[in-house]
């Protein structure tokens, strides 16, 4: 095994899938399982689709394909607005995507004829989260150029919350999109198919009896890979925390004072860093840094250790509590979602599936 490494263990990711399907399914709303945090890793999008998934979304079309490369047959929609210069790999490979610029719909507009299929879009909304999304006062005026392009199936509508600006979903901020959706209806006379009403965050809502009626979509990444809820940073209920670790290996561990010697500049990075002066102190050194991931969303599992900071390939920790911790020591950490996204990115991790 090389080390450092991501463990994914595949039976607790099913096991975390099964456990959300079931609590949205019985309040009928359908999840998309979002890979993006693991790449699109094959085993583990396999794994999702044991755990009941019926979609699959993703933010990067190289990770589709290679999805669809290695069988997956159930629809996979793009999850990041596409960019106008990928509209043909965009309907090759995805069944659907979430669209917010209609001069891109008539570009998959143009490139679903020319393959003969139809792509589904769904028209995301920005309901205050101040990322993608059209203005509810602009929806149907959006929807109204949509419906009659050739080649394009207007799913539904959706909206993004808490990626950007932190903005949590609430009652009035899913009403005002189930809102739309009817004045939709009431304009076109057909059904809006699919309200897609978020993340792993708008989970909270759901669970509070909060969440609307006409909700019927989340679309769920955090929630089935680490178990937690990100607007709250609360682990799910009944899911697993652990399904994907961390493990570095000690490569230095020696006492050492715990105030630098001498005068203080810049680090690497450009920041001056300040320090607490408790003593002398155990510290380890692991091979891991900056360049890997964002170190401050790491926890280490023997809570007796401390992240210290970190360069861009040292991660330094205090050790002084932890008295099995030698040169060659394997330490593990828990991770945020942030966490992930750069050590799955960093092609100097290894990942390992169990």
């Amino acid at each position: 095994m090389y080390i450092p490494c991501v463990e994914i263990d595949l039976k607790k990711i099913e096991y975390n899938t099964k456990q959300l399907v079931n609590l949205c399914s019985n309040n009928g709303i359908e999840v998309m399982g979002i890979t993006k945090g693991v790449c699109g890793q094959v085993d583990v999008a396999k794994a999702i689709i044991k755990g009941g998934v019926k979609k699959l979304g993703e933010s990067r079309i190289q990770n589709i394909r290679a999805l669809k490369h290695s069988g997956i047959d159930i629809p996979i929609y793009l999850i990041r607005i596409p960019m106008l210069s990928e509209v043909v790999d965009v309907v090759r490979w995805a069944d659907g995507s979430l669209n917010s610029e209609i001069k891109v719909i008539k570009g998959l507009s143009e490139s679903a004829r020319s393959f003969g299929k139809d792509h589904r879009v769904i028209l995301m909304v920005d309901v205050g989260d101040l990322r993608e999304g059209v203005l509810p006062e602009h929806v149907i005026e959006t929807v109204d150029e949509i419906i009659d392009l050739p080649g394009i199936e207007f799913e539904g509508i959706g909206t993004n919350l808490g990626c950007y600006g932190g903005i949590m979903a609430s009652y009035k901020n899913m009403k005002l999109l189930v809102n739309l959706a009817k004045d939709i209806e009431r304009e076109y006379g057909f059904e809006v198919k699919t309200l897609s009403g978020g993340n792993s965050s708008t989970i909270s809502l759901l669970e509070r009896g909060q969440l609307p009626s006409g909700i019927n979509q989340f679309r769920i990444g955090e929630g089935i890979l680490l178990g937690n809820e990100p607007s709250v940073s609360r682990p799910l209920p009944g899911t697993h925390q652990d399904a994907i670790i961390l493990k570095t290996e000690a490569i230095e561990v020696k006492t050492k004072p715990s105030y630098p010697i001498g005068e203080i500049g810049h680090d690497a990075f450009g920041n001056i860093p300040a320090f607490e002066d408790k003593g002398p102190m155990r510290r380890a050194i692991v091979a891991l840094g900056k360049q890997d991931c964002q170190i401050e969303d790491l926890s280490p599992m023997d809570t007796t250790i401390q992240i210290l900071g970190a360069s861009s390939d040292h991660l330094l920790l205090d050790v002084t509590q932890s008295c099995n911790t030698e040169v060659g020591t394997i330490i593990e950490f828990n991770l945020s979602y942030g966490a992930l996204l750069g050590l799955m990115t960093s092609r100097y991790v290894a990942k390992y599936t169990i």
